[in-house]
């Protein structure tokens, strides 16, 4: 799953740099479902009386999940999308999205769900093939 960049957009990119407005826009363009995702659970950590919201819901399709693992395992999206929606990214699994807070971040919530233990804890013989 790659991102589907405008002609225009390489072109300046192999110019120089981009901003973060320009890539944040292409990355909403080619990942979608991702998109929609990330944004609904960043809402509702900036909205919420919790420190995080998350997503434990899997992808309906593997085309989702792909654009879930791209958009997640790239440092670049992945900071793109945390510098646009003002929250720290952290995922388990192959679908589980968590935004948290900035304030939140390094907080016990945030240290036990990016933890060896929570990552075991979030497993189950149903998600062992995502």
């Amino acid at each position: 799953m790659s991102l589907d960049v405008p002609t225009a957009l390489l072109e300046k990119a192999e110019r120089g740099d981009v901003t973060d407005a320009e890539f944040v826009d292409c990355v909403r363009v080619s990942l979608p479902y991702a998109w929609d995702l990330i944004s609904e659970v960043a809402s509702r950590a900036k909205e919420g009386t919790e420190e995080f919201a998350d997503n434990t819901t899997p992808p309906p399709s593997e085309a989702e999940r792909g654009q879930l693992l791209r958009a997640l395992a790239s440092d670049a999206i992945r900071g793109g999308l945390e510098r646009h929606f003002g929250v720290k990214l952290s995922f388990q699994n192959c679908h589980r999205v968590a935004a948290f807070l900035p304030s939140a971040v390094d907080g016990e919530r945030y240290r036990k769900f990016i933890s060896p233990r929570g990552q075991l804890l979030n497993q189950s013989p149903e998600l062992r093939d995502c």
